[in-house]
């Protein structure tokens, strides 16, 4: 990933601009790795391999240059699917799906977001099935481990002239003429 970041910036400084980066990333964060493990492949346990086999050849058919990189990157095989450490190729074996899973306890997976981050990945979008319930694993199990910059949320202003509310701004004060 670092070789085609650094490829983008060059090309994009050869044109006098600047780029950033990010990436889309299901997680699958548990209390330890292996329950992590044990969530990703429960999914896939009950397909079988003819039904894999199926898929796979028609995702090398299809149009989508993400959709046969991902099969490229497995091959099919369910002992390929750790295609990187804690990065989980299985999202894609049988749904017509470019997608990738970090997989592990939550001090894990931040680490792997973080190495990401010292690539030159500023955005993270993270994903999870089913929503609600991972969306709460990660922010009780994952973000604690993360330095999470949270942005400020705008705050009302209510200006006041004679003691009546006359402006409710959420980006600057009105100026209210007094008489």
């Amino acid at each position: 990933m670092k070789e085609k970041i650094d490829q983008v910036r060059a090309k994009a400084a050869a044109q006098g601009r600047t780029v950033r980066f990010g990436i889309r990333l299901h997680v699958i964060v548990r209390e330890t790795n292996e329950e992590a493990w044990q969530a990703a492949d429960k999914p896939i346990a009950n397909v079988d391999d003819a039904t894999i086999a199926k898929a796979q050849a028609a995702f090398q058919r299809a149009d989508s240059v993400g959709q046969r990189r991902m099969a490229a990157l497995h091959g099919g095989r369910r002992d390929k699917l750790e295609i990187s450490p804690n990065l989980w190729a299985g999202v894609g074996l049988v749904r017509s799906v470019a997608g990738t899973a970090l997989v592990g306890d939550g001090p894990t997976v931040a680490a792997r977001i973080e190495e990401y981050e010292a690539l030159g990945i500023e955005t993270f979008i993270l994903s999870g099935y089913p929503h609600l319930e991972e969306a709460y694993r990660v922010g009780e199990l994952l973000f604690p481990h993360l330095d999470l910059q949270v942005p400020l949320v705008p705050q009302p202003r209510v200006v006041q002239a004679h003691g009546e509310a006359v402006a409710n701004d959420f980006t600057h004060e009105k100026k209210v003429a007094r008489g």
